[in-house]
Formats: structure tokens, sequence, C-alpha cells
């Protein structure tokens, strides 16, 4: 029964592996988009065959209607409003030294706190929370 056991786990563990390395390898491209004279900022999904996108294009924000037959150009947007600086890594910390010795500085915000690397993941607090007042929205009575 143990080495059944610990066969399923190991099983488990080399999958969920394979997952993550998968998720990691197919995030790559999309992360490098961003670098260049074209980069998608945001984009906003209206509906199922429609969304709204700001693209940079050189020093421009552009702001582009997009439907499954055209895109076409809705006008001019501040690029200031969109393009936000790198986020710091996690585990960077600022080193203070004064009279009592060295002192670390911590982020300011914690790593999972919103907008943290699990923010839209299945993992995320969030995701759950949003997806249970979902179905309580959807099975209350009216």
């Amino acid at each position: 029964m143990i080495p059944l056991t610990f066969r399923v786990f190991l099983a488990l563990l080399i999958v969920l592996l394979l997952m993550w390395g998968l998720a990691r390898m197919v995030r790559r491209p999309y992360a490098a988009r961003r670098v260049g004279p074209l980069a998608v900022l945001t984009r906003q999904q209206l509906s199922r065959g429609s969304a709204v996108a700001v693209v940079r294009v050189a020093d421009r924000a552009l702001v582009l209607g997009i439907t499954e037959q055209q895109v076409s150009l809705l006008g001019e947007a501040d690029i200031d409003a969109f393009e936000t600086e790198p986020e710091e890594h996690r585990d960077h910390l600022e080193v203070e030294a004064d009279a009592s010795g060295l002192h670390a500085k911590l982020p300011d915000r914690h790593p999972l706190s919103l907008g943290g690397r699990l923010d839209g993941s299945l993992l995320s607090p969030r995701t759950w929370v949003s997806t249970i007042d979902f179905l309580r929205e959807r099975t209350t009575r009216r």
C-alpha cells in the first residue's frame, strides 16, 4: 500500500512540475512583446467579438476598436496614463547603513497582495472569492 501511494504522489508531482514548466514557457513570449516601438499596453474585452485596446506606437498611444471584421482607430490617449514602471523583484531589499549598523528596508507591500504573482490564476484567493460571489449572484432568488 505504501509503495503504491508513493508512486501516485511521485507521478502527481511530476505532472505538476511539467505543467508549471509549460506555463512558464508559454508566458515568456508575451512578456517580451512590450519591448520595441509597437506594444499592446492594455486591452478590455467588451463582448465576445469586440474589444478596445491601447497600443503604443513609438511615443504615441493609440486607442483601437477591435471587432471580428475590422480594427478602427478611435483616437489617441496620454501614453503616461498607461505605461507603468517595471515591478520590483519581491525579494529586493534596500540596505541602509548608519552608526548603529546595517538596516534592511522592506518593500511597501506584501508579495501576495493585490497585483501579486498569483493575481488572475487559479491559485489566487481573489479568483475564488469572485467565483463564489458570481455563484451567489446567479443562485439568489429574485
